[in-house]
């Protein structure tokens, strides 16, 4: 009869000859498995070489192969005239007590942890699963329009490039690098800045930059101060570093910054987050008088200015206004923006602009988070930068989403008159339409999804005064606007009529 050992071995493992991975390692593995669960307890008497290829069908020379590599590894020892014993034996033999676990388990992994930890609800994933054919985002682009072929000969020939090792090589940076320049060089041009590279990090996405700020600049129940409705993902990160926040009113002028004098204290507020080019979710421009009133009031009241600027570079009409921190001449401003949004998401690049006190700390603490960084994509953008193809991506790019803008225009225009209003921003990717009858939006996104139209609960906003979405039509074309304003329809009307 078998020993224990044997027959649990034999139940356990299960090995496939047809796969590149060698029979001796998948055996191996699988024994190392069924140690590091119990069912192997240390001083276990393994079977010997001959038995065990017996009991397993394998040549005698694998068998060997398997406790040899089993031993290397420190799992098991193998004494002369004694046998192969699980681990260092504390006893010639010792008993099985694994055998009554549930041997179907043995490859189960654990789906609840063992061991404390803090969970945090205002972190719980957004995302949510549709089937549906189409889809409003929140103001995404069109990865469609990203010139693919072209990346392709660009991305090859930045992998090329000789300095390239030498940079991964490096131990420090004693210069600024080249793509830092550049995009100082990029921002100074298009963003009336006058910085250099120490005035500047770059991170992967806007989301990143605004978590290495926050855990600089916010400690436990700072006084944190964002827009009525404000953007969720940074709400999130705020809440994540402990941050008390307030909401503040907003009106066709954006921020209410009087209000911030009437209702807070000198020294009371750690930082105010704003949109001020164009605010999420409304879309409201900051007023140049807003602007210069939230400046002094920062340098009066000591906070800092957080200024996400995630849309700036899609300006259809006019020019764009220059963010406040172009303006600022006493260090209150943190200026948070993206490049490449034209291009394929993994191209994209966040930054932030600041003093150069607070980017060098930014430096040290982004070297915990991403030492590394991406040096392929940073050669190609400086390479994109400095010939002049980002300004011309950008250009042929705004002149397709105005296009798009002006069709969901008239789409509203014919489909929802007198339902839905809203204002034409000078530039984005989103509407802020305001429904003219309160309705449950929740049932809209369900109705919605009914026709093969999926609405996020992120584009959702409403509460006592709003009923609104926000409604991104950057990454849908003309006869798919249509599509979608015609279904949207069709789900506001059975809500209405319910």
């Amino acid at each position: 009869m078998n020993s224990p050992v044997s027959q649990i071995l034999k139940q356990l493992i299960i090995f496939d000859k047809s796969i590149v991975q060698p029979l001796y390692i998948q055996v191996a593995q699988q024994i190392v498995n069924a140690i590091q669960r119990g069912y192997l307890e240390k001083g276990s008497k393994l079977p010997g070489t001959r038995v065990f290829s017996q009991l397993l069908n394998i040549h005698r020379n694998t068998a060997v192969a398997i406790y040899e590599e089993l031993a290397s590894q420190g799992w098991v020892d193998i004494i002369a005239n004694r046998g192969t014993f699980v681990l260092v034996p504390e006893a010639s033999t010792a008993k099985i007590k694994a055998t009554t676990q549930h041997l179907q388990q043995a490859y189960a992994y654990p789906k609840v942890a063992g061991f404390p930890f803090q969970k945090s609800f205002h972190l719980a994933s957004t995302a949510q699963e549709t089937t549906a054919k189409y889809s409003i985002n929140d103001g995404k682009p069109d990865l469609r329009l990203h010139p693919v072929h072209q990346f392709s000969r660009w991305y090859s020939a930045a992998m090329k490039r000789k300095p390239l090792i030498n940079k991964w090589n490096r131990t420090t940076a004693l210069t600024p690098s080249v793509f830092s320049t550049q995009l100082c060089n990029y921002l100074n041009a298009t963003r009336g800045f006058h910085i250099n590279p120490n005035h500047l990090i770059n991170t992967r996405s806007t989301e990143m930059s605004l978590y290495v700020v926050s855990r600089l600049l916010i400690k436990q129940n700072d006084l944190v101060l964002v827009g009525q409705l404000s953007n969720y993902a940074a709400n999130m990160i705020f809440h994540e570093t402990g941050a008390t926040m307030r909401t503040i009113p907003i009106d066709e002028e954006g921020l209410n910054v009087d209000y911030i004098k009437k209702h807070f204290l000198k020294g009371s507020i750690r930082c105010v987050y704003v949109c001020a080019h164009r605010d999420y979710p409304t879309t409201v421009t900051l007023s140049a008088k807003r602007r210069l009133q939230l400046l002094q009031l920062a340098k009066a009241y000591g906070f800092a200015i957080i200024e996400d600027d995630y849309d700036y570079d899609f300006q259809f009409e006019g020019s764009a206004m220059l963010p406040m921190a172009s303006a600022d001449a006493d260090g209150m401003v943190i200026y948070l923006g993206k490049l490449g949004q034209s291009l394929f998401p993994s191209f994209h690049t966040g930054f932030v602009v600041a003093p150069e006190s607070f980017i060098s700390e930014a430096k040290n603490y982004l070297q915990l988070l991403d030492k590394q960084g991406d040096l392929i994509q940073e050669q190609m953008l400086s390479e994109l930068i400095s010939e002049g193809e980002i300004y011309r991506l950008k250009k042929k790019n705004i002149i397709t989403y105005k296009q798009r803008r002006d069709c969901l225009c008239q789409y509203l225009n014919y489909y929802f008159e007198g339902a839905i209003t809203w204002d034409i921003p000078l530039g984005g990717l989103a509407l802020w339409l305001r429904f003219v009858n309160t309705i449950s939006l929740v049932k809209l996104a369900e109705e919605a999804e009914k026709l093969d139209l999926f609405l996020p609960k992120t584009i959702l906003y409403q509460d006592k005064t709003t009923c609104a979405i926000r409604f991104g039509f950057g990454h849908l074309n003309e006869d798919e606007l249509e599509i979608v304003i015609k279904k949207l329809k069709s789900a506001y009307d059975k809500v209405l009529n319910l």
